[in-house]
């Protein structure tokens, strides 16, 4: 798995930044000649706000004076922000939660040291573009082990599909849950060779920042793939976008989740796509593409 990636390695240094009395006008100038998409506003060197050229815009289309109307007047405040030393999952979130695309920086000694946007993370975190999944599938539409067209199952295996049985919808979601054991990891070893000692070797891997073995990502994100066979018909990958998040020690019991959330052609599906660990943590996000088909004639 890889370690947890901080803002402070992916934001954009150094900010520029504007005072609160500067107008309107001076703003738009100094964002056309710089050409970028905001200015922090600072007061006696503290980050109090934040303008857009989206701010701007709208500000010229209410009719206000861009030589009267300062800064401070449209800028957004209070201030969303976040540490350099923060991982980049706590960024994303925050611009989820506030609906907005540029997150400041600040140090220790909450200086201005850096912006993030969402941009920024999604070269890391493929998942931000995609359109988030339900809340609570309709329990009306539950299919709770129930064998799907897979070759056999296993009594540690438990999966559910909430959608119906004939085909694939937008809305659909499937669970599949397994035990990550010691012989799968040194099975996907053999069968990958991937032999890392992080996944092999105890004493090696105590000594690392995890203190115990963990499973291969590939492995892991085979759990997804697991979920996604027990769509109705015919599942066949087209593509697979993933963020890990964190590790998935040997012995823990972890859960797919999946749900198509867009037909993006004749049978083919976008789905969210994410692994939680035994403690509910989501270890790995992403979303993947699918075909899926009828079933061969005589299955």
């Amino acid at each position: 798995m890889l370690a947890p990636i901080t803002v402070g390695e992916v934001m954009k240094s150094p900010v520029k930044t504007v005072a609160p009395e500067e107008s309107a006008r001076s703003v738009a100038t100094q964002l056309s000649e710089e050409h970028i998409g905001s200015l922090v506003v600072c007061e006696t060197g503290e980050p109090v706000g934040i303008v857009t050229d989206s701010d701007v815009s709208h500000l010229v289309s209410e009719g206000y004076d861009p030589n009267s109307t300062t800064a401070e007047e449209f800028m957004a405040s209070p201030l969303v922000k976040i540490r350099e030393d923060e991982p980049i999952q706590d960024a994303a979130k925050k611009l989820r939660k506030h609906n907005i695309k540029r997150l400041p920086v600040v140090d220790d000694n909450h200086d201005i040291v850096g912006i993030v946007t969402t941009t920024d993370l999604t070269n890391y975190l493929p998942h931000l573009a995609r359109r988030g999944a339900r809340e609570t599938p309709d329990e009306d539409r539950t299919r709770q082990n129930v064998r799907a067209d897979t070759l056999y199952e296993n009594e540690d295996w438990e999966y559910r599909y909430f959608g119906t049985e004939a085909d694939v919808n937008v809305g659909d979601t499937v669970e599949f849950s397994k035990t990550v054991s010691a012989d799968d990891v040194e099975s996907f070893a053999e069968a990958s060779g991937d032999t890392n000692r992080l996944h092999l070797d105890d004493e090696y891997a105590e000594g690392t920042r995890f203190g115990e073995r963990i499973a291969h990502g590939a492995l892991a994100t085979g759990v997804i793939s697991a979920a996604l066979a027990r769509l109705p018909g015919m599942v066949i990958y087209l593509s697979q976008d993933v963020s890990y998040l964190g590790p998935v020690p040997l012995g823990d019991r972890v859960t797919a989740e999946c749900e198509v959330v867009e037909k993006i052609g004749e049978s083919r599906f976008r789905l969210s796509t994410k692994l939680l660990d035994g403690d509910d943590e989501t270890v790995i996000d992403g979303e993947a593409a699918v075909i899926a088909e009828d079933l061969p004639p005589g299955a």
